[in-house]
């Protein structure tokens, strides 16, 4: 599939807070951090989509053994949003560090530092330098496609969702939002008859952003859309069918803690349920159970 994002979606990249962290995987000990099996630990909480797309290509690259993974609650439990099992991580990786412990973190056992703890890195560095004999998750020549997505997720999926469905966007901004959600779904749709995933046959990290985003848009943003909308939104046979396929692959529904999902949205959500609340758009526990 080549894959271009429609016009009304913003080059930018995932809007989230700056990370605190940026440190990377490099190749060999000149780096400082090199892929050495059991130096490095993931803090993961899955109920987080940036940290649901790590434990998805974790899971993906087969590298329990390589890279241990610590699961943190799905609500963190400080009152600035941070999570008080990485506080010592954090205190111990930046002097008089003052803003919330956040997951997704990469940690140095050798060190008991933090790496990363910006997500899209930590994704690449895993596939990257743990990868080898392993599934490509980034492929040679198909990078500019992953950005893509990225961006069609991003800008196209997650951000027009949340305004699509905000209670403090006038009315004609939330048609246009919503007009972009369905202009985006339209064209992965479109582009999924090529090949049996997104880009080609194998999965790909393509694939694991899609189907994340798609997991938020019926988890999380139709609890905030009217019933029309999300009928629209599912009017997607092949998108959907995709979404139900990816989360009965254990790497994928293992991961999809449904009630983490919601009590995280529940502890964070500011907005006003609407009736799409009660259109599920799939059943995501029984097509994870089928792959269990």
């Amino acid at each position: 599939m080549s894959v271009t994002p429609v016009a009304a979606a913003h080059p930018s990249a995932r809007p989230a807070p700056a990370p605190a962290f940026r440190g990377r995987i490099g190749r060999d000990a000149r780096s400082g951090h090199y892929a050495v099996p059991r130096r490095y630990r993931l803090h993961l909480a899955a109920a987080d989509p940036d940290c649901l797309r790590i434990a998805v290509t974790h899971s993906l690259l087969g590298l329990d053994a390589a890279c241990p993974v610590t699961f943190l609650p799905a609500v963190p439990d400080c009152p600035d949003g941070g999570h008080s099992a990485l506080r010592p991580l954090y205190d111990a990786s930046a002097h008089r560090y003052t803003g919330p412990a956040l997951a997704p973190v990469l940690s140095d056992d050798w060190s008991g530092r933090i790496v990363s703890s910006h997500g899209p890195d930590i994704a690449r560095d895993l596939a990257r330098r743990f990868g080898g004999g392993r599934p490509a998750l980034y492929p040679c020549g198909a990078e500019s496609q992953i950005e893509a997505v990225e961006r069609m997720c991003a800008q196209g999926i997650e951000a027009a969702a949340q305004r699509a469905g905000a209670a403090d966007v006038e009315e004609a901004g939330r048609a246009a939002a919503l007009d972009t959600l369905l202009a985006t779904l339209g064209v992965l749709e479109r582009g999924l008859g090529a090949h049996l995933n997104l880009i080609s046959d194998q999965i790909t990290a393509a694939d694991v952003e899609l189907w994340v985003a798609l997991v938020q848009l019926d988890t999380v943003h139709r609890y905030h859309l009217d019933a029309d909308a999300v009928h629209r939104i599912a009017d997607h046979p092949a998108l959907w069918a995709y979404a139900r396929r990816l989360a009965a692959h254990p790497a994928f529904g293992a991961h999809l803690d449904l009630d983490a999902v919601a009590r995280r949205h529940h502890a964070r959500c500011q907005g006003l349920e609407a009736a799409g609340a009660a259109v599920q758009i799939l059943d995501w526990a029984a097509h994870a159970a089928d792959g269990a």
